[in-house]
C-alpha cells in the first residue's frame, strides 16, 4: 500500500477527475436503479403483493397482456381445483375501466374481480375489505387524489356506480394503473353486458348465467411442486409463476428490458473507462516499476499495489456517487416512479466495483512483463 498512497497523493489532480467520473457513472447507476424498482412496482405491485403461487390462462393465449386476452371457463377451474399438489384454486376477472368520482375527478382502475372469502381477498390498512357486490377495496396511493372510503365511482359508459368500503396495504397497480379489487360476481356482471347503471345488486348477480373469468389463480401446498404442465394439458391452459405472469402485465417487459439494457452497457462502459485510466497510468509509470523491480520487488508486490490503489479510487467515488444518487432519488417528484431499495443499489454497485477491478486487472497485467534493464535507462 506504501506505493499506492504515495501516488494517490502525488497525482491526487489525475486521480480526482477519475474518480469524479466514477461516481457520476454510480450516480446514474442508482438513479437507473431506483428506476427500474420504481417502474416495476408501478407496474405490477398489484401482482407481487398476492399470494398466489401462479396463473393458468387460457390455453394458446400471447404472454404480454394476457390477463386482458385470456378467458377461462368452470370446467377448467375445475380441473385446477382437483389437481394435486393444488392447495386452493379460484377464478379471477381482470379489466381496465375509466371512471369518475362523485366530485368529478377522473381516474383509471384496473378491476380485479376476486372472491370475497378466497385466498385472493386483499388484506386492507383500513376501512373494511370487500362484501357487498357494490363495493371496491382501492390502492392506498389513491388517497393522495382525494378519493376517501365513502366515495362513490361511476364507470364510463355502464353508469356502474362502486363505492370504496376500504384501501389496500401499500400501492396495488397492474400495468402503471392503480387496482380496485371488487367481488368477482361483480365483475363477471361487467364482463357479460349486464350491468344496469347504479349500484349492482344481489338481484342482478342471482339472475346471471356466466361462468367465465380470466385466469385461476393458483396456490400450491406447503412443500409441494404441483406439475402445471400435465394440469396444462388436461385443463387446456398455460400456467404462468407469479414471477413469469410479471411480463403479462402491459409494458414490463419492453420497460424493464430497455433499462437493463441501459444497466449493461453502463456497467460495461464503467470497466472500459477504469482500465482506460489505468493502462494510460501504467504506461506514464513504467519506468517507476521498472526501477522498483531492479531494486528487488515481485510481480505479485506491485500488482497487488496497483489493485489496492484501483480498489480505494473505485470504492471511495463509488460510495460518492451513491450517496448522491440517494439524495437525488429522495428529491424526485412523487409523479416519477422511483423507489430506492437497498439490495438492488447494493448489487449495482457491487458490480461497478468488480467490473471497474476487472478492467484495472486487466490494464496492470503489463507490469509482470515490466524488464528491470529499462531501469538503467536502456529505453527511456
Amino acid at each position: 500500500m506504501f506505493l499506492a498512497l504515495r501516488e494517490l497523493k502525488f497525482a491526487r489532480g489525475r486521480f480526482a477527475l477519475m474518480g469524479v467520473v466514477i461516481a457520476l457513472i454510480s450516480l446514474l447507476v442508482v438513479l437507473l436503479s431506483g428506476l427500474s424498482s420504481g417502474l416495476v412496482n408501478d407496474g405490477v405491485s398489484g401482482l407481487k403483493s398476492m399470494p398466489a403461487s401462479a396463473f393458468a390462462f387460457d390455453g394458446g393465449t400471447k404472454t404480454d397482456n394476457a390477463f386482458s386476452r385470456s378467458v377461462v371457463d368452470d370446467e377448467q377451474l375445475a380441473v385446477w381445483q382437483g389437481a394435486e399438489g393444488v392447495a386452493e384454486a379460484e377464478p379471477m376477472g381482470v379489466n381496465i375501466v375509466n371512471g369518475v368520482t362523485d366530485d368529478g375527478t377522473q381516474i383509471d382502475l384496473t378491476l380485479f374481480g376476486v372472491e370475497p372469502d378466497g385466498f385472493m381477498a386483499p388484506p386492507v390498512s383500513s376501512g373494511e375489505g370487500i362484501s357487498a357486490p357494490g363495493g371496491i377495496v382501492i390502492s392506498e396511493p389513491l388517497r393522495d387524489e382525494g378519493v376517501e372510503i365513502g366515495t362513490v365511482v361511476t364507470l364510463d359508459r355502464l353508469d356502474l356506480e362502486l363505492t370504496v368500503v376500504g384501501f389496500t396495504e401499500g400501492q396495488a397497480t397492474f400495468g402503471h394503473v392503480h387496482v380496485a379489487y371488487l367481488p368477482l360476481d361483480t365483475w363477471k356482471l361487467m364482463a357479460a353486458g349486464a350491468a344496469q347503471p347504479g349500484a349492482p345488486t344481489d338481484e342482478q348477480i342471482a339472475a346471471l348465467d356466466f361462468p367465465f373469468a380470466s385466469v385461476v389463480a393458483l396456490q400450491a401446498g406447503d412443500g409441494a411442486k404441483p406439475d402445471y404442465a400435465a394440469v396444462d394439458a388436461s385443463a387446456d391452459t398455460t400456467t404462468l409463476t407469479l414471477t413469469d405472469s410479471f411480463n403479462a402485465s402491459p409494458g414490463y417487459e419492453a420497460e424493464t428490458l430497455t433499462l437493463s439494457m441501459i444497466q449493461f452497457f453502463l456497467y460495461a462502459i464503467s470497466a472500459l473507462v477504469v482500465g482506460a485510466f489505468f493502462t494510460v497510468w501504467t504506461i506514464q509509470r513504467s519506468h517507476d516499476l521498472a526501477v522498483l523491480r531492479a531494486v528487488g520487488a515481485s510481480s505479485r508486490y506491485l500488482l497487488r499495489d496497483s489493485l489496492m490503489q484501483a480498489a480505494l479510487l473505485l470504492i471511495g467515488f463509488t460510495v460518492l456517487g451513491v450517496a448522491a444518487g440517494v439524495g437525488m432519488g429522495a428529491l424526485m417528484p412523487a409523479a416519477m416512479p422511483f423507489d430506492l431499495e437497498a439490495a438492488p443499489i447494493a448489487l449495482a454497485s457491487g458490480l461497478t466495483i468488480l467490473l471497474g477491478l476487472i478492467g484495472a486487472a486487466v490494464a496492470v497485467l503489463r507490469i509482470v512483463r515490466i524488464d528491470p534493464l529499462r531501469a538503467l535507462g536502456g529505453q527511456r
